[in-house]
């Protein structure tokens, strides 16, 4: 299990302990004067047992170390701050953000097409140009690879959508 210890310098160190033939020794995975989700990730790496990340967490703030605040909340914390200003979001930015908030309240119930078409948007919407691009090529790799139905160098024709065209 990993632990937090202070060091004479004023900064913080996550180790862990290992078992060695001459007894247990500990050995520094990750040095740092705020713990952040890069020295998280940094001891996670050199950690010979899986990490968890909360119970980290938890050990800085018993050892006095300061955490960062995840990106969630600090998004969280912003908004706040730009609703207690008085602005207002778009409104179908605020009703995705009201079904994501209210997911919570409706454990074991199915989620409605709504609240599934939101989780969708959701994580599409922070998404970098270099994750959209990478997704639109597979789209693109994928529409190349289907089959052309034989109908090369026909033009596309579309049933009418009426329902006299029936």
């Amino acid at each position: 299990m990993a632990f937090v210890v202070p060091t004479k310098a004023g900064r913080f160190e996550v180790r862990e302990s290992v078992a060695t033939p001459k007894g247990p020794r500990s050995r520094t995975l990750a040095s740092f004067s705020e713990l952040t989700e890069e020295v998280i990730e940094k001891a996670r790496a050199k950690a010979s047992r899986p990490l968890d990340a909360e119970r980290l967490r938890r050990a800085a703030l018993k050892a006095s170390a300061p955490v960062a605040v995840s990106p969630g909340e600090r998004a969280a914390r912003e908004l706040i701050a730009e609703l207690g200003k008085g602005r207002r979001l778009d409104p179908t930015l605020r009703r995705i953000l009201l079904d994501l908030l209210d997911r919570g309240r409706q454990d074991g119930k199915q989620p409605s097409q709504w609240h599934e078409a939101a989780r969708e948007v959701a994580e599409w919407m922070a998404a970098t140009p270099a994750e959209k691009g990478r997704a639109l090529v597979d789209l693109l790799l994928l529409v190349d690879a289907l089959p052309s139905g034989g109908r090369r160098g026909k033009p596309l024709s579309f049933p009418r959508l009426d329902p006299q065209g029936a």
